[in-house]
């Protein structure tokens, strides 16, 4: 069985805190299957596992395009009686750059909805959640506020909620005490749609079903050098980046 470079930093997280708690060569006559979601009425399956592959170079302005997407859709920092304080990160666009060279380049860091999920495991109530389709995301009827997912996530991918918000979305409830990351759109991925940073970079997102072989993003992650960030965590990503 493969390691999971990630249990040490597990074990000491949760000691800490107490608790217990490649390439492929494609056939010319193969026709890619596109990312098509449940419909409503139909129970969600772990036959699929549903991810993105963001390119980089082709990212709108460094990603620009996928942050406000994702302001619009789930209304975070656009309250009209929010403030610097509040600092959602729903998806936050870093600037990196190249030690040897000095280039820089910007991408998008979201939730990267790990197949191992650090926020899962250190939840004391089970409010870090990852759905059987891999969308990992927060039950804010049951969470506590307690922070433990915000300091387990190795990618700073959520935030908390300080004050009381206002003209929220119906399909995006957040509230004041709770925890919130990206959750992929997942109101969106279950009427059949893709994500909204998708539909607002589709040169540059790629949003499918990473368990299909023949799924436009499985091709092309088979095609291309793609990169997991942190990878040597072994937390198997549902988020990967070509370019970098």
């Amino acid at each position: 069985m493969k390691k999971n470079n990630f249990d040490t930093y597990r074990r000491n997280f949760l000691s800490l805190v107490g608790l217990t708690a490649a390439t492929a060569t494609i056939a010319p006559n193969l026709i890619l299957r596109q990312a098509k979601a449940k419909p409503d009425d139909e129970a969600i399956t772990d036959k699929v596992r549903w991810g993105l592959l963001i390119d980089v170079n082709k990212l709108t302005n460094g990603g620009d395009a996928c942050v406000a997407a994702c302001k619009k859709e789930h209304g975070w920092g656009e309250e009209p009686h929010s403030n610097e304080a509040q600092k959602a990160q729903w998806v936050r666009k870093v600037t990196v750059t190249k030690k040897e060279s000095g280039d820089t380049f910007s991408l998008p860091i979201m939730c990267q909805h790990c197949e191992t999920a650090p926020c899962v495991d250190v939840c004391p109530t089970g409010a870090s959640m990852k759905r059987i389709d891999g969308i990992v995301q927060v039950d804010k009827h049951i969470c506590i506020g307690c922070r433990y997912c915000m300091m387990a996530c190795p990618y700073k991918a959520r935030s908390f909620v300080h004050e009381n918000l206002f003209d929220q979305r119906p399909d995006t409830p957040r509230g004041k005490g709770t925890v919130e990351s990206c959750n992929l759109c997942v109101h969106r991925i279950d009427k059949g749609k893709n994500p909204a940073c998708v539909d607002a970079d589709p040169e540059a997102i790629i949003f499918g079903d990473l368990n299909d072989p023949v799924s436009k993003i499985s091709i092309a992650l088979k095609e291309n050098d793609t990169t997991q960030i942190r990878a040597d965590l072994g937390l198997n990503t549902g988020v990967r980046y070509q370019g970098l």
